[in-house]
């Protein structure tokens, strides 16, 4: 979902000299940020000597106030030097006690930002693992328009039962659970433990451990993810849910399906989300096995539009075609299934199971998962269908800023990450014009980084090194500049086609496609460097290939001299 993003100027403040060089790694960017841009988004001194292994976090909800009390006992491995420790919490929420072995720890929260420093024990063994307990409690930032806006929603049904959960992809976990907020930092496995008043059922990531009434009339719902999951996919959902189930039969043997909604939608539920085995069919066929056999599969009914929220995707489509009945291509083909049912789930590959450690690579999550919408269409309509609906999210990309954002600042970037991303992967795989080859990339790309957090050039390198294509110059045109290329051409009178690119990328190259004798698309190769020439067949409709994502330009023969100028 998208995400706004602002830009700041930057604060100088009497601060430790790191942060002096995460702003001036931000001026040199291009980008003016704040001193909790950096904290936020980079891999801090009080960062990079540990890393994550365990979360077991508790959390009691109350919405008669609107508040939340807690602890998570967060288990650390040291890797480093150890020094003081940096743990997220967003305003207003705030931390009440650190304890580490059973000893209160120091601590402070940094100067206009949402970073505390922890003085940790100064005996830490190098490899030896630790365990924080941070006490916290207050009223979590409210979601005015969830998802695109982060932080707790506090609705009700139609029955006037209330009805909660959580959404904060871009916002960050710690807008409702201290953690560390940094994509890198996925755990290796987590304990979910949500107390909330009777008669609410809550339903969180991965499987139901138990379920513990109090005589307070609260109940603790206690889950466990036994795969490494994103902060941000941590999840409340407090409703009057009913919950049914099903089983898939898919590449790792029995996967269970399990569907939690308010019960008076049930009917409604148990029909559309016969979708969900069709797209486990394609999708498994397509980039390789589910990648949470262990934690299972559901759906979980929210009050907001829905999220990739691991082993619980949340689904707020109100039981329709389409994204809230809408085509967003136009072509027809987005009111055949269900949006929010097939996009959220494809994000359980492309953002989940591979996962960007920095937000300013986002595309990878956003734009194999807006393609993951087109491979669909081609498993159930055919890839014409497929084709078109493709080219029909084109009007939709805005082309206005680069869909890469700036790095260590959490500034996820262009909303176009979406469409043009998804534009650029079909073009892609027109360009390696081998769908078994492109398929197989696909699928190693879930098997090359299962479970891990990569980087976007790791990914770019993994598809030139696997379809032998030189796409250097691609990757970096239409991911790093706001603009595409050109594909300037004219055609003289004895049929000869004189063609060049034009794109900010020096020294340009882009295989195309064109018709050069009779309706057959052949290869050309045209360079931003010069004019080439090539013969065509007479008679032929001179046209581009629709599947490249460019622009088209014919200009007069008599042009051209100014134009190499």
């Amino acid at each position: 979902m998208k995400h706004p993003f602002h830009l700041h100027r930057i604060l100088f403040l009497p601060v430790l000299l790191t942060v002096f060089a995460f702003s001036a790694a931000a001026q040199d960017s291009g980008v003016l940020a704040t001193r909790s841009d950096s904290l936020r988004g980079s891999i801090t001194p009080q960062r990079a000597w540990w890393e994550v292994t365990y979360y077991d976090l508790h959390v009691t909800v109350q919405p008669e106030d609107s508040s939340i009390t807690g602890y998570n006992k967060m288990t650390y491995r040291v890797t480093g030097r150890p020094q003081k420790l940096q743990i997220d919490l967003q305003r207003p929420l705030v931390i009440d006690q650190v304890t580490q072995n059973g000893q209160q720890l120091s601590y402070a929260r940094v100067e206009n930002s949402n970073a505390y420093f922890v003085d940790v024990p100064g005996q830490l063994q190098h490899d030896s693992l630790y365990t924080l307990v941070i006490y916290y409690h207050g009223r979590p930032r409210v979601a005015e328009r969830a998802p695109w806006d982060g932080g707790f929603v506090w609705g009700k049904d139609s029955g006037g039962t209330p009805w909660i959960a959580t959404a904060n992809q871009g916002l960050g976990a710690s807008a409702w659970w201290p953690n560390r907020d940094h994509q890198t930092a996925e755990p290796d496995s987590m304990g979910i433990h949500i107390t909330v008043p009777d008669p609410l059922v809550n339903v969180s990531n991965g499987r139901l451990r138990a379920k513990t009434p109090h005589d307070n009339g609260m109940t603790t719902w206690s889950w466990f993810v036994s795969n490494p999951i994103n902060n941000y996919n941590i999840a409340v959902n407090a409703g009057n849910y009913v919950n049914f189930s099903d089983t898939y039969q898919g590449k790792r043997g029995p996967l269970d399906l399990s569907y939690w909604v308010l019960e008076q939608h049930l009917d409604k539920a148990r029909e559309q989300f016969q979708q969900v085995k069709p797209m486990m069919r394609c999708f498994e066929e397509w980039f390789g096995p589910y990648p949470f056999y262990e934690d299972s599969y559901k759906l979980v009914e929210t009050p907001h539009l829905g999220m990739e929220h691991q082993s619980a995707v949340a689904y707020g489509n109100q039981y329709q075609n389409g994204y809230m009945g809408e085509d967003l291509s136009g072509s027809g083909w987005g009111l055949k299934w269900d949006f929010i049912i097939i996009h959220e789930s494809a994000h359980e590959w492309w953002g989940n199971n591979i996962t960007s450690k920095d937000i300013a690579d986002m595309w990878v999550h956003e734009g194999f998962t807006s393609y993951a919408e087109s491979i669909y269409t081609e498993c159930r309509f055919g890839k014409q269908a497929a084709a078109e609906y493709t080219r029909g999210l084109r009007d939709r990309i805005q082309n206005r800023t680069p869909v890469t954002g700036k790095y260590g600042l959490n500034n996820e970037g262009s909303g176009d990450m979406y469409y043009k991303g998804h534009n650029m992967l079909h073009m892609i795989r027109h360009i390696i014009d081998n769908d078994a080859a492109w398929k197989q990339i696909l699928q190693g790309l879930n098997k090359e980084f299962y479970h891990q957090t990569v980087t976007a050039d790791q990914v770019e390198r993994y598809i030139i090194r696997h379809s032998g294509k030189d796409l250097d110059d691609l990757f970096d045109q239409y991911l790093h500049y706001a603009q595409l290329p050109t594909f300037r051409y004219y055609i003289d009178k004895q049929h000869r086609l004189h063609y060049r690119w034009q794109a900010d990328v020096d020294q340009f190259d882009m295989p195309l496609k064109v018709t050069l004798s009779g309706s057959d698309y052949s290869f050309i190769y045209p360079v931003s460097e010069r004019w080439k020439t090539v013969k065509i067949a007479e008679g032929t409709d001179f046209k581009v290939d629709p599947n490249f994502y460019i622009i088209t330009e014919e200009v007069s023969a008599s042009a051209v001299d100014l134009i190499s100028k």
